[in-house]
């Protein structure tokens, strides 16, 4: 594994051995410079960037509008997370915690913040009454799959992602340890896809809307270019239920919304409108 690393007695934050994320990686939180949040028109305004974590708000709000829920229109504004927007001063006031995706809601008198992204799509599914189960036991079932996804998806992107992708230098140990994580969730995912059609049943739900960005995209081939490493063609089920949700058009949509990288025809880094989207769509061959 190389040269072997004997710890301190007391760490030191050492800005030079942060690899991609050097730049905006500290040890402590909190506002670095002032700058207000950009308010559009509508009363959902949502602040991220089309990375998994953003693409399940943008996907569920797609959904409810493709649904009828015309309250569900919202303001979409990019958060350049390589650039440091997450820790301007507006960002944190809604956010502390300097993370996409983070939305507020002006539909009341009092706006109401919502951060973490499976938090907001619990909020938004309660606030319009659509892709959560109202039934006890189904709804149960649901939120185990999203605290599932939230509890999970943190070994995917911060641990193989991470050391795979992103780490300044590659070493077995790491690479090897969070492969074998990444996998077992696969497999866990493919086993209850085994026997369902959707992540919570035969339901469509936040569940899908929570894992898809993360494993759908991994499984697609989307995601850290390690679809050959991860063998991911074995695992069929998952594989199935992901191209049937990457064929949704709200889900077409959802993922284009705060998107900078791709195709012309990927990319909607602001979105105040459908047209938005139409227009960009419409550069496909």
């Amino acid at each position: 594994m190389g040269t072997e690393y004997n710890p301190p007695k007391v760490w030191t934050y050492d800005s030079e051995n942060g690899g991609e994320w050097a730049s905006i990686n500290r040890p402590d939180s909190g506002a670095r410079h002032e700058q207000t949040l950009p308010v559009g028109d509508h009363p959902l305004q949502l602040y991220s960037m089309g990375t998994p974590n953003g693409q399940k708000v943008t996907i569920m709000l797609e959904e409810l509008l493709a649904a009828g829920v015309s309250e569900a229109e919202y303001d979409a504004h990019l958060i350049r997370i390589g650039e440091g927007d997450q820790f301007s001063s507006g960002f944190v006031g809604v956010n502390p915690n300097s993370k996409i995706p983070a939305l507020v809601d002006y539909s009341d008198e009092n706006p109401i913040n919502v951060f973490e992204s499976g938090g907001i799509l619990l909020y938004l599914a309660e606030k319009f009454g659509h892709f959560l189960p109202q039934d006890v036991a189904a709804k149960t079932k649901v939120m185990n799959w999203l605290f599932w996804l939230q509890g999970s998806a943190p070994y995917l992107g911060g641990g193989f992602g991470h050391f795979y992708a992103y780490a300044p230098k590659k070493f077995e140990y790491p690479i090897d340890r969070f492969t074998m994580e990444a996998k077992r969730q696969l497999d866990v995912l493919d086993k209850q896809l085994a026997t369902n059609t959707f992540i919570g049943g035969d339901e469509y739900t936040i569940a899908d809307m929570a894992i898809w960005p993360w494993y759908g995209n991994l499984v697609l081939c989307k995601l850290y270019d390690a679809a050959e490493f991860l063998q991911v063609e074995q695992y069929t089920h998952l594989v199935r239920w992901a191209k049937e949700i990457d064929a949704r058009p709200a889900v077409q949509r959802g993922k284009m919304v705060n998107r900078t990288w791709g195709e012309e025809w990927e990319q909607v880094p602001e979105r105040h409108s459908a047209s938005d989207i139409d227009e960009v769509l419409n550069l496909k061959p």
